[in-house]
């Protein structure tokens, strides 16, 4: 099975400007993503997609793949559509990697594979990290059922603690498996109305019908959207194990 590694990544960043580009341990941010995702056994290529031409042309100076994209997506899932679509070349599985995640692990990016091989009847397959302070509206968090199938998806505290406490929670971890034909009627589909409500752009694939399927991994990874994400990017990839395969 043939595996398309897409990494979404920007320039407009609101809260923390130009952050695919911010320096960590002598690389741009989203190079730590491309070659951590590298690191994976089961990718078969790998490019960046971006609406920069200076993202573009910073990953080729550090001999990453990247192609230009449109930059009037809503969302890196469109954006990753329109990048398989000029590969024009046929894929079992088109990887999502957030190019916000400099320590993402390529341990996950496999185990994600591995599981959705082992799962085709699922159009996508959404990794989860058990999570114990869900107050960030940041995070997303996802509720399954017993069959592994994401119910939903919410910046909120979810699920409510009504009567009992819940002794974790589950996170959105933004490595992201599609069959190619769900992402690509994913990206035919118009913004929906809770995908608008919550700005959790995976509940457009709930909302027409696609199947979504998780797997709980063990480890932590975070994306950084604000200045204290950054610096602790930078304390934590110091002592990262992979970076030593890489830098």
């Amino acid at each position: 099975m043939k595996v398309l590694g897409l990494i979404p990544s920007r320039m407009g960043s609101r809260r923390l400007p130009a952050k695919a580009l911010l320096p960590i341990s002598g690389l741009p941010l989203v190079v730590h993503t491309y070659r951590r995702a590298n690191l994976s056994k089961l990718i078969d290529k790998i490019l960046i997609c971006t609406d920069s031409k200076k993202i573009v042309s910073i990953a080729k100076k550090y001999k990453s793949k990247a192609i230009l994209t449109s930059p009037y997506h809503l969302n890196g899932t469109e954006r990753i559509a329109e990048a398989f679509v000029k590969e024009k070349k046929k894929y079992d599985f088109i990887l999502d990697i957030q190019g916000d995640e400099p320590l993402i692990s390529p341990y996950h990016i496999d185990e994600v594979i591995k599981y959705h091989k082992k799962n085709n009847d699922a159009d996508i397959i959404l990794p989860t990290l058990k999570l114990k302070l869900p107050d960030n509206p940041s995070i997303v968090k996802v509720v399954t059922n017993k069959k592994n199938e994401v119910l939903y998806l919410s910046r909120s505290k979810i699920p409510y603690e009504a009567k009992s406490k819940c002794k974790f929670f589950l996170k959105h971890l933004s490595i992201i498996s599609f069959k190619p034909e769900a992402l690509i009627k994913f990206a035919k589909s118009k913004p929906s109305i809770l995908e608008k409500t919550e700005d959790v752009e995976l509940l457009r694939a709930l909302e027409i019908g696609l199947k979504i399927k998780t797997l709980n991994l063990k480890g932590d990874s975070f994306s950084v959207d604000i200045a204290e994400d950054y610096r602790r990017a930078k304390d934590q990839m110091s002592k990262d194990k992979f970076f030593k395969f890489y830098k």
